[in-house]
């Protein structure tokens, strides 16, 4: 209940990020057309694009946020695991049916990590091309809004290796384990959730 509370308070800041980006969004194009010049929105969005197979479209964070999202899947199949009390394979490496908690969560920490790992490769180019949060109204909404998401996917990881770290000290998986990689799930589905809006809002709603 605790979790889910505070996760509450999580979305209300994630709801004032997005109310904020959108009114800045509203007064910077009525000074566009008041003074007749580019959007500084239009000028933004087309920084995130990339020009693959002959199709301009933000490619790179469509499959950055592809992957985000299959660690949603990765994280369930954990938890399903957790609640059967399998901790680890019984089986092959190979064989996915015989994967317990550890593999699946550690498979979700690998997906998350490639997705902050992606997101630093993509602040790398945008700032080569100039692209930096003291450029305008619109960088500084953009790296606001994706760098606090950023900072909560790096606190997931860091709950996912507590959580793997436990299940290694303890003798036998216990009932408050299970309980403990069910409530790391649900700040992994929120953080995953979050960004499929983020990405909408920020990539494709132009």
């Amino acid at each position: 209940m605790g979790t889910i509370v505070w996760l509450a308070s999580e979305l209300m800041f994630f709801a004032a990020l997005f109310a904020a980006y959108f009114s800045l969004r509203e007064i910077t194009n009525a000074a566009a057309a008041a003074s007749q010049t580019t959007p500084m929105w239009e000028w933004g969005t087309a920084h995130l694009d990339n020009d693959w197979f002959g199709i301009t479209f933000p490619w790179f964070a469509t499959i950055n946020t592809l992957i985000l999202v299959l660690s949603s899947v990765t994280c369930q199949l954990g938890v399903h695991q957790a609640e059967v009390g399998k901790v680890s394979r019984t089986g092959s490496l190979l064989n996915l049916n015989r994967w317990g908690l550890r593999e699946w969560y550690t498979l979700t920490f690998v997906m998350g990590a490639i997705f902050i790992g992606g997101q630093a490769y993509e602040y790398a180019n945008l700032l080569a091309e100039g692209f930096t949060p003291a450029t305008n109204a619109y960088t500084s909404a953009f790296f606001l809004a994706t760098g606090f998401h950023g900072l909560h996917v790096i606190g997931g990881l860091v709950a996912f290796l507590l959580m793997l770290g436990r299940t290694y000290l303890a003798r036998r998986f216990t009932h408050e384990q299970a309980v403990h990689a069910m409530v790391t799930s649900y700040y992994w589905h929120f953080v995953d959730a979050i960004w499929v809006v983020l990405f909408f809002v920020i990539y494709i709603l132009r």
